[in-house]
């Protein structure tokens, strides 16, 4: 399979998405508060041009599972 830059963003979309359900998954485990707390970022740009205005608002939750789940995804990247 070639590599590319499309596939590997891909991949650690899909890492980051599946350590945020195993994070949400193990939520309710007392002991494993550290792995499934979240770190909020935000980000709001706007802008008034007088003929177009705009806001847009993008927020991101990463937890520590969802980071490992993107390092295991670049991991697999690089094996294929």
């Amino acid at each position: 399979m070639k590599k590319n830059a499309w596939i590997f963003l891909l991949f650690v979309f899909l890492g980051l998405l599946a350590g945020a359900l195993v994070a949400e998954w193990l939520q309710e485990v007392p002991g494993l508060t550290f792995l499934t707390r979240a770190i909020e970022v935000n980000w709001s740009p706007a802008a008034d041009l007088s003929v177009i205005k705009y806001s847009l608002n993008l927020d991101v939750n990463f937890t520590l599972l969802s980071i490992v789940g993107a390092i295991v995804a670049i991991w697999l990247y690089r094996k294929m």
